[in-house]
């Protein structure tokens, strides 16, 4: 079993990378393998709806979002980690993720994230956090994904990862956060060994209009 965690900081051993680097260990403990990927510092802009993934099956922006699509068809769980910018999750993490979510399945490609757990987390100096969690987590409740939460919310707080390992309880809430990871990994892989199917339902299109 393997778990992409998402950095989505432009700070590559920042924060954020260091709140993911202990849900990894948590899930290195339990024999899941982690690997953390990093977005990049580049800008990520959003979805500008152009419509070519739906004749590529890519995205027209790709590069980063393409070459984790590659990789996320071989991940069984996902951790999506950001900083707070103006009580917000980072725009980069969220440009990124409206582009990976938007192509993901499209043209006939395969759907790498439905029905694969996934968690938010959120690194701050002071506060906002808890409306970064949303902003992330609302891409997992549309697209059929289970949410792996803690014992608390998925955060810690600190302005260098030197103060993060301080923030006690915060550390504490990833390696939880980890655990229940594999653990919800495992009931995954034990309801597949027994047989336990899910349902495809239709999808019907409609908007207010009609």
């Amino acid at each position: 079993m393997k778990v992409m965690l998402v950095n989505g900081s432009p700070h590559k051993n920042g924060c954020t990378n260091r709140a993911l680097e202990e849900v990894a260990r948590a899930l290195e403990t339990d024999g899941v393998e982690a690997e953390i990927f990093w977005i990049g510092a580049k800008p990520q802009g959003g979805c500008v709806a152009c419509g070519s993934c739906t004749k590529t099956g890519e995205c027209a922006f790709g590069e980063v979002v393409n070459e984790f699509r590659a990789k996320a068809a071989t991940a069984d769980g996902f951790v999506f980690g950001g900083p707070v910018h103006y009580a917000h999750a980072c725009s980069s993490l969220l440009g990124f993720m409206d582009r990976l979510f938007y192509s993901n399945g499209r043209a006939g490609t395969p759907n790498v994230l439905a029905r694969k757990p996934a968690a938010a987390v959120a690194s701050a100096r002071r506060a906002g956090t808890t409306a970064s969690l949303d902003d992330i987590n609302k891409f997992f409740t549309i697209s059929q994904m289970p949410i792996v939460s803690s014992y608390y919310w998925n955060n810690v707080h600190g302005a260098t990862p030197t103060d993060v390992e301080q923030d006690e309880e915060g550390m504490s809430v990833m390696r939880q956060l980890g655990h229940n990871m594999a653990w919800m990994l495992r009931c995954l892989e034990a309801g597949r060994a027994a047989g336990v199917r899910t349902v495809d339902e239709p999808r019907s299109w409609t908007n207010f209009i009609h």
